[in-house]
């Protein structure tokens, strides 16, 4: 597509009012790239609702409201290069997906702007819907569990996939969008015990992802399990609260516990095991790393796991369905 016939507007969802989680579908200039950058035009085709994302600008607005920010949600995308800079590896018709930080504007609009390190090529295998459910899950499950977990490579290294054999790692909120991905991960990798926790209804669906084992949070208590059961060495926590204070007790002594609704020691009791080592952290846009987990999503050793898709004019019906809760994968938003 020629700049001459780039449209002056596109159709957005946006943020009104940063005090309020309301929405609406409006009329927005388009917004070029920045001359002499690596920024790129994306015509997008998919995005992905966040749980929680409408109340970032309100709660963290240091970090979020940058100056020129319009309050558009949706980080995740698939999608087109429209235009690129000279010599960027991902030319223009070049498909793609990632996610953008949250401190610029997101990607439920027509077309989006994003940088040469935030991009990877979207794997061939993959429709726009399931692209658009991978970036966040995956930068954040990766990097928990080969970053702050200290997991190896296990499906590119035969020596650290012996090692995570020996691994019994532990993952909540198993069904939900990066649960689902974090277990897969896992499998792939090679971890011997990969223990998730979920409701009755998602008990053989986690199970098929490669958990070799399922706690039915509606039976028997994440504590309860903890009292029964060896520790592991990795907790992945998802949902913070009394599940989060429970992790603490399932943890054996200098394991690992990472949380990324609330900090872990916030949660902490008395009593737990010596040398835990816990963590909370915010994951970050690595176009490297989609790269590096190209074959394995080819290969289908992780797929994604959309729950449902909504087409753009549809979006209020899409982030009510996230902030239910209780979503099986991502909810997208087709543009």
């Amino acid at each position: 597509m020629s700049s001459t016939s780039l449209p002056t507007t596109i159709r957005a969802v946006l943020q009104p009012d940063i005090q309020s989680t309301d929405l609406i579908l409006t009329s927005l200039p388009f917004q070029s790239a920045k001359p002499n950058t690596d920024e790129h035009v994306i015509k997008v085709h998919a995005t992905a609702p966040c749980a929680g994302e409408l109340l970032w600008g309100k709660n963290f607005p240091d970090s979020v409201l940058k100056p020129g920010k319009i309050l558009v949600p949706c980080y995740d995308l698939s999608g087109e290069v429209i235009t690129a800079p000279p010599n960027s590896p991902f030319p223009p018709g070049t498909e793609i997906y990632t996610r953008t930080p949250a401190h610029i504007t997101g990607n439920a609009r027509e077309y989006t702007v994003a940088k040469t390190a935030e991009l990877a090529a979207k794997p061939a295998n993959l429709s726009w819907e399931e692209a658009a459910s991978i970036p966040l899950s995956t930068f954040t499950a990766y990097q928990a569990l080969f970053e702050h977990g200290e997991l190896k490579l296990g499906w590119k290294d035969a020596a650290g996939r012996a090692e995570n054999a020996k691994k019994r790692v532990l993952i909540t909120a198993g069904a939900g969008g990066v649960g689902v991905i974090a277990v897969q991960l896992a499998r792939a990798a090679g971890v011997g015990s990969v223990i998730a926790i979920t409701g009755t209804s998602n008990v053989e669906f986690v199970k098929s992802l490669g958990a070799t084992e399922v706690i039915d949070y509606r039976k028997t208590s994440l504590g309860e399990w903890a009292r029964a059961q060896p520790k592991v060495d990795l907790v992945f926590d998802m949902l913070g609260g009394q599940t989060l204070a429970d992790a603490w007790t399932a943890v054996r002594e200098g394991g690992i516990l990472l949380g990324i609704r609330e900090p872990p020691e916030m949660r902490k009791p008395s009593g737990v095991a010596e040398g835990i080592r816990d963590s909370f952290f915010i994951m970050e846009s690595k176009g490297e790393q989609l790269a590096e987990l190209a074959p394995v999503i080819e290969s289908g050793d992780l797929k994604p796991v959309v729950d449902s898709v909504f087409p753009l004019e549809e979006f209020k019906e899409a982030f009510a369905k996230v902030e239910g809760g209780h979503s099986r994968g991502k909810v997208i938003i087709k543009i």
